[in-house]
């Protein structure tokens, strides 16, 4: 026959189980999503280089159209500065 502190022991055995095994579970489901999202880029990459390979216009075409996205937002921020420096201004009388 189990005495009391027997079953206490084994009930606190049996929730310290149960918590490492939810602990696991989730550490299993933040390992799957990293895996999923890894596999999602991989597979961008494959389709990248598999297009530049079969028509490297596309590449050309790639690199121009970040050029002139990298000039458009340093042009903006550019403007934005100067917009925030002018209504910061304490002199600045609005029309």
């Amino acid at each position: 026959m189990a005495t009391m502190s027997e079953s206490r022991g084994e009930r606190e055995l049996h929730d310290g189980v149960v918590q490492e095994l939810n602990h696991l579970s989730k550490e299993m489901e933040k390992m799957v999503e990293v895996m999923e999202n890894v596999s999602v880029q991989l597979t961008w990459m494959a389709y990248d280089m598999v297009v530049l390979r079969t028509s490297p216009e596309v590449g050309e075409s790639t690199r121009k159209l970040e050029e002139e996205f990298l000039q458009c937002k340093n042009l903006l921020e550019t403007t934005c500065i100067e917009a925030i420096g002018r209504s910061t201004d304490p002199g600045r009388i609005w029309p």
